[in-house]
């Protein structure tokens, strides 16, 4: 998703970023909201269970399966399996990032290429280097919302 406050985002400053936090689109929250509801609602109940409807002996047995519980969670390394989950984030979010198109890299490779410092050579590379923004600019346009918007459609691109 595009995030169109990226300008707030890079200027935020140390004060200022609990007020990027509450932005809604692509924020954190409204990724996670829906599960923390669920986990509030669940807690809430086996809280109120557990506290006003179960006797003493149902109390001390719902303790000894949250302590038997708890020993074979302990046994599942939780960082562990957190590395290995935010190894896999980073790779794709790096694998994204190298496998985005640059222009200047083409453009020293048909600077190289294309000889001639005529008029003929400088229009060819020129017509070239349009190309190549053109397509860098479809690409931006299927993947991003902030290009899309910015050029609905192909006569925005032309102009």
């Amino acid at each position: 998703m595009t995030v169109t406050y990226s300008s707030k985002v890079a200027n935020a400053t140390f004060f200022g970023f609990h007020r990027l936090l509450l932005k809604w689109k692509g924020s954190i929250y409204k990724l996670l909201y829906r599960e923390f509801i669920v986990f509030a609602t669940l807690y809430t109940a086996i809280s109120v269970l557990y506290r006003f409807f179960l006797t003493g002996s149902q109390k001390r047995f719902f303790e000894k399966l949250s302590i038997y519980c708890d020993k074979y969670a302990e046994q599942i390394p939780v960082t562990f399996v957190l590395g290995f989950y935010v190894t896999l984030v980073v790779n794709r979010w790096w694998n994204q990032f190298v496998n985005l198109p640059w222009p200047d890299r083409l453009m020293f490779l048909i600077s190289s290429c294309v000889q001639g410092r005529d008029e003929y050579g400088r229009m060819l590379r020129r017509t070239l280097m349009r190309y190549v923004n053109l397509t860098s600019l479809l690409i931006f346009r299927s993947v991003s919302t902030a290009v899309y918007k910015r050029f609905p459609t192909m006569d925005h691109v032309v102009g």
